[in-house]
């Protein structure tokens, strides 16, 4: 689809979000257990939904934080539940509803002061610090001073109108489908017998009951850890934030201050309606800080810093910008950070590998191949880099949509959820100790490995369309060759450990496809890559689609 007319332009009036109305309808309105669109629907990233399409209301939240309560009961999480929200309207109320069940079952919950936001990335920081203090990580198994899990009220990067609620259990990273689908499937029954299992408390009580937690100085004073914040400040970096309007905001005060580098917040406008943005691609507001459109006001400033960063709403995802590259396209980012990471981290297991998902750039495996470092290749979803990074068998785990998460410098575990905060700060440390900016490190690696040419398309599909992709083997697909080259492997599974990708891959010597269904519209996504030029990858693109498409007819 071609972009709309407003694509990078000031956010109109008659588009912002009416707030008032979106709060209203969170508390007014009641799903209808009976629409499907109504329910509980808790994927990877947790439920999403608007009051306004009955989808995210008082009573979604209510009903899966007793689920929640339930399930941490039945696994003997018994210690602190960290809870954090970002800076969408429907956040702090959805905050609300979920610390009165909370109390009710009488959780420590641990909130920030006031109504301070909490990016993703600290609350994942948060639990594993409490649960490695124990030797808990992972585990669920009562010991002295109990295990942590926390929840982050985020709709992450979504439209302004949207809410979002997702959990993380112990090991600090997204949960589980095992998790998730008995989380969803409580809630919805829940919902369908009228609140009647849900236990709450009034709000004045829960208020009373939380424990205030001082997550920005937890955070941000260990971030030496992790970045080699020193090399930063001595190379003189300038450096040019943008938290779009999101939870990033005082961390990254906090940073500036505490290590005095030369950090100038560009934007500090917290606004539920985020109407400072320009608008994405679609012409809808959407805080992505890997789009050229969404940050059009970044790249305006891109010549006065050495790298300009950004963070969408709960900071779960980067942004990087240099002067000579403009906005590095996310697997370009990853790969130029993999480069780096494993040639500056020497304390790391010498047989730490690379996590990537099946949709992130085969530059990606080029690179760990020149690095000798084995590739792990997962499924769409940073769940699975949970246990690769707690172990440390993994030291970086990252996805194409501009999320990732490495190691401490030491080879420790830092984060198991996506942490946008320290990939921004690693495009400062690579400027500082190598003396170029991450753009021209990706320039050099294509010198090496070969320039790739990466898209991904959507293409409409019915809901039963997207079922039968779902459930596609290599042998559905009559694939021997691809844009001229002899078919090298098709995946319904991911080579790095067996996982179902819900879609398939194709693969040759010098490109590959992916498709698989979206899990919020009705379309299916094709993700290519080629590294033999674009007009190789749109031949690549017609035929994928034009395989997928004889498969959906059969």
């Amino acid at each position: 689809m071609p972009p709309s007319p407003l694509a990078g332009r000031p956010a109109p009036p008659d588009t912002l979000i009416d707030v008032d109305a979106l709060l209203a309808a969170y508390h007014d309105e009641h799903p209808d257990p009976a629409e499907a669109s109504q329910r509980v629907a808790f994927g990877t990233s947790g439920h999403r939904g608007s009051s306004l399409r009955r989808s995210f209301n008082a009573d979604h939240i209510v009903a899966v934080t007793q689920a929640i309560c339930e399930h941490r009961a039945a696994h003997g999480v018994d210690g602190p539940l960290f809870l954090g929200i970002d800076t969408h309207a429907l956040s702090a109320p959805a905050r609300d509803s979920a610390l009165t069940v909370l109390a009710a079952h009488g959780v420590d919950v641990r909130v920030a002061p006031g109504d301070e936001a909490t990016p993703t990335p600290v609350i994942s920081h948060a639990i594993l610090t409490h649960n490695t203090g124990r030797g808990a990580v992972g585990q669920t198994t009562a010991r002295p001073g109990g295990i942590a899990d926390g929840i982050v009220v985020t709709p992450s990067h979504n439209p302004p109108a949207d809410g979002g609620f997702k959990y993380n259990p112990p090991n600090g990273g997204p949960a589980d489908t095992t998790i998730t689908s008995w989380i969803q499937d409580r809630a919805n029954a829940l919902l369908a017998d009228g609140l009647r299992g849900v236990q709450q408390v009034s709000l004045e009580r829960a208020r009373a009951a939380a424990t205030v937690h001082d997550y920005v100085s937890a955070y941000v004073d260990d971030l030496p850890s992790v970045i080699d914040l020193d090399a930063i400040r001595g190379a003189g970096v300038r450096i040019g934030v943008d938290p779009l309007g999101g939870a990033s905001l005082v961390y990254w005060q906090a940073i500036a201050e505490r290590y005095k580098l030369d950090l100038n917040v560009v934007n500090a406008t917290i606004d539920p309606r985020f109407g400072f943005m320009t608008v994405d691609w679609d012409g809808k507001i959407r805080m992505d800080p890997s789009s050229p459109y969404a940050m059009a006001s970044l790249l305006r400033l891109k010549d006065s810093f050495d790298v300009a960063l950004a963070n969408d709403a709960d900071a779960d995802r980067h942004g990087v910008v240099t002067p000579a590259a403009g906005l590095l396209n996310p697997n370009h980012y990853l790969s130029a950070a993999i480069s780096y990471l494993f040639a500056h981290r020497a304390d790391w297991p010498g047989a730490a590998a690379v996590g990537k998902t099946l949709v992130s750039s085969s530059m990606i495996d080029r690179v760990a191949a020149g690095l000798g470092r084995g590739l792990v290749e997962v499924p769409v979803g940073f769940k699975w880099f949970v246990d690769g990074l707690v172990d440390g068998s993994l030291g970086f785990g990252g996805e194409e949509s501009a999320g990732a998460s490495f190691l401490r410098r030491d080879g420790r575990v830092w984060t198991t959820d996506k942490d946008g905060l320290i990939p921004c700060l690693l495009a400062a440390e690579i400027t500082a100790v190598t003396g170029r900016d991450p753009g021209r490190l990706y320039e050099e690696l294509t010198g090496r490995f070969g320039a790739p040419a990466y898209r991904r398309v959507d293409a409409a599909a019915s809901p039963a369309q997207k079922k039968i992709l779902t459930s596609l083997t290599p042998a559905d697909l009559d694939a021997g060759t691809l844009a001229g080259e002899p078919v090298r492997a098709a995946l319904s599974h991911a080579p790095g450990n067996g996982a179902a990708i819900g879609g398939v891959k194709v693969v040759t010597e010098n490109a590959w496809f992916a498709a698989r269904p979206s899990g919020t519209e009705d379309v299916y996504k094709i993700y290519a890559e080629s590294f033999r030029g674009p007009k190789h990858l749109q031949t690549v693109l017609a035929e994928a689609q034009a395989v997928v498409d004889a498969a959906l007819r059969r």
